[in-house]
């Protein structure tokens, strides 16, 4: 049986954060960049007769370079077509490096060894901003197959992509600015507001919604001085109780005081009863898990008091009762319908 894996978080309803964890500054973020090519020198670990693409590139590149071949004539396993990506770091400047990803889309066995064409980078606007070149690292241990050949069909080029074009952000001269907090959260919201009016003694930020704060550069600062100073500020930040469940792996994460309401259900042999008692009853023969919770004689039903009764003891007792991952998850996401419990239940 797979066990259920249960993160305990203490986390309490408020406490302090630095602003530039809480929000971003909308405009200033990396941008995708992707791109085709080929990469070369491979140990016949590189794509087969079957990628047609694969050879009819081979043969273009080889007409750019005055060599007029057809493409059913190249029998070269040495080549592999690949998709190259990679993030443009904000303010970024031409010459700048960044990091290249290369990964195979025909049927090559591996990348190892190989060395990646020049490669052109485009962004979403079809204009190429960076151009990708290098060898490849795999780095790890790499799969292996029968005859201990490598099968590592991605890799990094560090530092292998050279910045071409800038995107122009222009910070400085701006008199106004936005911050957007990375999860919606009106009280979040609020203290930011709060937080720089107070610091500042003047009105330079304003909530527009739980998501939105539109910040005014004071008079005596630039808005480069303005914005480092308001990223590095603490602020109140409330975090909103959630229970986490990947139902692929069988991973649960829950807060430790997230509470359940009084219940009476059954899940297959497995009965829960969360009741208003001030004192949970332990028969002859009974489990005790805590001064709150028992698990019956039978071995299949499971006492709690109501007040004190959270997710997290409640996984941990249906564990004991030899609930899988499957039924503790069915049977949050049954107490979720019937109001039980209050928090966000999200599946991942």
């Amino acid at each position: 049986m797979r066990k259920v894996i249960l993160f305990l978080l203490t986390i309490t309803t408020i406490y302090a954060a630095k602003i530039s964890e809480v929000a971003n500054i909308v405009g200033v973020r990396d941008n995708h960049l992707i791109g085709y090519s080929l990469v070369v020198g491979l140990q016949k670990t590189g794509d087969g007769t079957t990628s047609k693409f694969t050879l009819q590139s081979i043969a273009n590149m080889l007409k750019a370079m005055n060599i007029d071949m057809n493409s059913v004539d190249i029998k070269s396993k040495n080549v592999a077509a690949v998709v190259v990506t990679a993030e443009l770091a904000p303010f970024a400047k031409q010459g700048d490096k960044m990091n290249i990803t290369v990964s195979s889309i025909g049927d090559a066995k591996s990348l190892e060894g190989g060395t990646l064409l020049m490669t052109p980078l485009k962004g979403v606007d079809g204009k190429i901003y960076a151009l990708a070149q290098g060898a490849i690292t795999i780095g790890g241990k790499n799969l292996k197959g029968a005859g201990g050949e490598s099968h590592s069909t991605a890799g990094l080029i560090y530092n292998g992509g050279v910045v071409e074009r800038e995107i122009d952000i222009d910070i400085y001269n701006q008199e106004f600015i936005t911050l957007s907090l990375k999860d919606a959260n009106f009280k979040n919201s609020v203290s930011i507001q709060k937080t720089l009016n107070e610091f500042y003694s003047t009105q330079v930020a304003v909530a527009m919604d739980s998501r939105t704060v539109k910040l005014k550069k004071p008079q005596n600062k630039s808005m480069v001085e303005f914005l480092a100073e308001v990223q590095d500020m603490n602020m109140d930040y409330a975090i909103e109780d959630k229970i986490i469940i990947n139902e692929r792996t069988g991973t649960i994460i829950s807060g430790v005081g997230i509470e359940i309401k009084p219940i009476i259900m059954t899940h297959g042999d497995i009965t829960i009863k969360i009741s208003e008692q001030a004192d949970v009853s332990k028969p002859a023969g009974s489990m005790v898990v805590d001064e709150n919770m028992v698990i019956g004689v039978n071995e299949n039903e499971l006492y709690t008091k109501a007040g004190t009764t959270t997710v997290a003891n409640l996984v941990r007792s249906l564990q004991k009762l030899g609930a899988t991952p499957k039924d503790i998850i069915s049977i949050l996401e049954a107490m979720k319908s019937a109001g039980s419990i209050s928090a966000e239940l999200k599946l991942i």
